[in-house]
Formats: structure tokens, sequence, C-alpha cells
């Protein structure tokens, strides 16, 4: 199976992986865009969800609670953070959008107590630039580790033209803490302009894993494990979306040895 899934070019529903989908155990993920007026249904009564508002502004009702009128970027390449909801597992929940609209819906197996459902501001995300040169890219921190939930993990990373990115090669696929941590990744990638590219590697070090993908606007890359970087072609800005799930909610990771000179330099 291609650890590649392309996106719909068209319609409401962009991407939908399902733990199923993949072949793993925790992460689920799908892409939506919305007209104005517009809404989707989503029907997950086991998991955990954090709904992050990629772009436009919706209204999110979940059983009894109703977060109203939330979003404020036109895109996702806007230098700011988003807004986010975490909901728990139960009901069913509705976004109805107010103007035209992109949502992204992190979802993993939820807790048997489950935990409040809660609006994410953008001014409660850490947002900062990680590397160096061409190395560098710049990092939101949507729901890390020191925010509760039971699964879910949750990053944005704007990347800019000609850079590289998850770089050096990192990879998180063994129960080793404090060294190591296990999490199944998806990886939302968007481009700017729409009509680009870009380029991820998943290798493992025994190269049993080792496929390099060109991926374009909307497309999702699956990483049950290995390492993963991604590169950014001349004239074109990378975004993507980061979902990671696994037994244990820390993310910890181990520096590919072939590349882990760079860091010392």
């Amino acid at each position: 199976m291609s650890l590649l899934v392309k996106a719909r070019r068209d319609g409401r529903e962009i991407v939908n992986v399902t733990p199923r989908s993949a072949g793993w155990k925790y992460v689920g993920f799908a892409a939506y865009r919305l007209s104005a007026g517009d809404s989707v249904t989503l029907q997950k009564p086991d998991d955990e969800l954090c709904i992050i508002v990629l772009a436009g502004k919706v209204t999110v009702k979940h059983g009894s609670e109703t977060w109203r009128d939330i979003g404020e970027r036109s895109d996702v390449f806007e230098d700011r953070a988003p807004y986010a909801i975490y909901l728990p597992a139960g009901d069913e929940v509705v976004v109805t959008a107010h103007t035209r609209a992109e949502i992204g819906v992190a979802s993993a197996p939820a807790a048997n107590a489950p935990l409040p459902g809660r609006l994410i501001e953008p001014s409660a995300m850490k947002r900062f630039a990680r590397g160096t040169g061409l190395n560098e890219r710049f990092v939101c921190d949507i729901l890390p580790q020191t925010e509760p939930a039971t699964h879910l993990l949750v990053v944005e990373v704007r990347t800019p033209s000609g850079h590289s990115s998850s770089y050096p090669p990192h990879k998180h696929d063994s129960d080793n803490l404090p060294q190591e941590s296990a999490l199944e990744e998806t990886y939302y990638h968007r481009l700017q302009p729409a009509q680009g590219f870009a380029f991820q590697r998943v290798y493992t070090d025994d190269r049993s894993l080792d496929e390099s993908l060109a991926v374009e606007d909307h497309d999702v890359v699956l990483v049950p494990r290995g390492y993963h970087p991604v590169v950014v072609p001349f004239g074109y800005e990378s975004y993507y979306l980061n979902v990671m799930a696994g037994p244990k909610r820390e993310w910890h990771f181990k520096n590919d040895p072939a590349h882990e000179w760079m860091l010392q330099r």
C-alpha cells in the first residue's frame, strides 16, 4: 500500500484517513472544504477529536455545547495561529461554515473518563522557528503534550521556498521512553501557489520501508514508522498539518545517525 493518499480535487470531503484504511491503530484525519452556509456532520462516537479551523469562519455544535463564529485566517499561509476545538467522544458534531472555509479533523481513540470539550484560541498556542539557514521552518503547537488530551498531538508547520523540514530526518516508532516514543503520524500538505509540489521520503534504517513521494496540494502522507523528511522546491511555500498518536502521549524522537552531524555545526 502506498503511503501517499491523494486528495479529491472537488467536493466537500478532501481526504479521509482512518486507522483501518491506514493499517494502524490510533490516528485518523479528515479535511473538508465548505462553502458559506454549508455544514458537515461528524460521527465518531468512540474518538476524541481536534477540529482545526484551517481557513474561514465556522460554528461548531457538539451536544449541548456550541462555539460560534470561530476562525480568523483567510488561508493556512497567513502568518497567524488557527482556532481549534478539542472534543471528547460521544455526541455527533456539526460544523457550519459562515464563509468559505477549510477544516481539518484529527481523531484518536478516547479515554474511558472523557475530558471536557474546549476552545483552543490562537493566543494559547506556542509559535516558534525551528532550524537555521535553509533548514528553518515555522511551527505552531496546536495541541501539544503539555495540554490535556488522551492520545492526540497536533502541530502545523510552514516551510519557506527552497527549505527542508522535518530535517535532519527523525523517527518516533519505538516505545523506548524517554529516548523515543511510538507515534503514528499523518502529514496534510498544502502548497502555495497551489499548483506546486514538495517531496517527502519515509524510510527505515534497514530500508525495509523506503518510499520517496511527490506530494501535491491537499495530499496526505502516512508515516507508520521510520524517518520522514520533507523538501520544498524553489518557488513554492509548504504548509503541513501533523497529527500524531500512539500508546503514550509523549513526543520523543531519534535523529538518523547518518545525518545528525549537521546539528553539531
